[in-house]
């Protein structure tokens, strides 16, 4: 790829949400990387589609926009449930044996043998869901029963823990072709109560790629402060030197 030609960095959002926490992002990443967020179905402009709850589901949805992308390096970033979605996108890439992601980025989430308590929360009774949530923020302080966000977004929650509990529950089968070998960079908040940083490491088992963790301040929803885009921009600065530096012929330099 030439020195002028951006890192296309794809973005996957948390449970619930459509992608407004990539809004504004451009200026954060920095120069050479434009953002690519994905509205999965059911929600803003595509909420009259049916949610996708499902892998073989959510694959029939994104593979296509992949098997037609040009041949250059590009980066895969999800947030807690889309950390799921960029891992299986990232799987069934390889597994087609289509070029996949030159970096794997997940954030909020830690991997598929691991336990999680919000897409466990998906067999939870409104009640136990919502104590969850609580705990997050997640859950707006002037939301009442049977009020506009119950009915606007806890059905799409719902859909997507169990998205995010199948998509788990598939990772889990042994990978055709052999493990995946794309490097990872695993995120963690320093206060999110659902996923502790720790937990990061386990992610060393998913790749025989390099493995980076880092935890930035926040807490679930980190996604919305601005330390995250500038890392990732940093991050696909490489990706894009990298891909420069693997294309300058021997003796070029001298």
């Amino acid at each position: 790829m030439s020195d002028e030609q951006p890192v296309l960095l794809h973005c996957f959002a948390h449970a619930g949400a459509g992608v407004s926490s990539f809004h504004g992002w451009t200026a954060e990443l920095g120069t050479g990387v434009s953002p690519v967020p994905h509205l999965l179905p059911g929600r803003d402009s595509r909420r009259r589609e049916p949610r996708v709850t499902g892998r073989e589901a959510l694959l029939a949805d994104l593979m296509d926009g992949f098997r037609t992308a040009p041949h250059t390096p590009y980066v895969l970033y999800g947030h807690s449930l889309g950390a799921l979605v960029a891992y299986t996108l990232t799987r069934a890439l390889h597994e087609a044996g289509l070029p996949g992601p030159a970096l794997l980025a997940v954030g909020a989430c830690p991997p598929p043998d691991t336990a999680s308590r919000l897409a466990d929360a998906c067999r939870d009774s409104d009640e136990q869901l919502l104590r969850l949530l609580d705990t997050t923020g997640a859950v707006p302080e002037d939301a009442a029963p049977g009020g506009f966000w119950y009915r606007s977004v806890m059905p799409v929650l719902r859909a997507d823990l169990a998205l995010a509990d199948g998509l788990r529950r598939a990772a889990r089968t042994p990978v055709a072709d052999g493990p995946l070998t794309v490097p990872v960079l695993a995120v963690a908040g320093a206060d999110d109560a659902l996923v502790r940083p720790a937990e990061l490491a386990d992610w060393r088992r998913w790749t025989t790629g390099p493995l980076t963790t880092r935890t930035l301040p926040g807490d679930h929803f980190f996604v919305r402060g601005p330390e995250l885009p500038r890392l990732l921009g940093r991050a696909c600065r490489v990706v894009r030197r990298l891909a420069v530096a693997s294309r300058v012929p021997v003796g070029a330099h001298g």
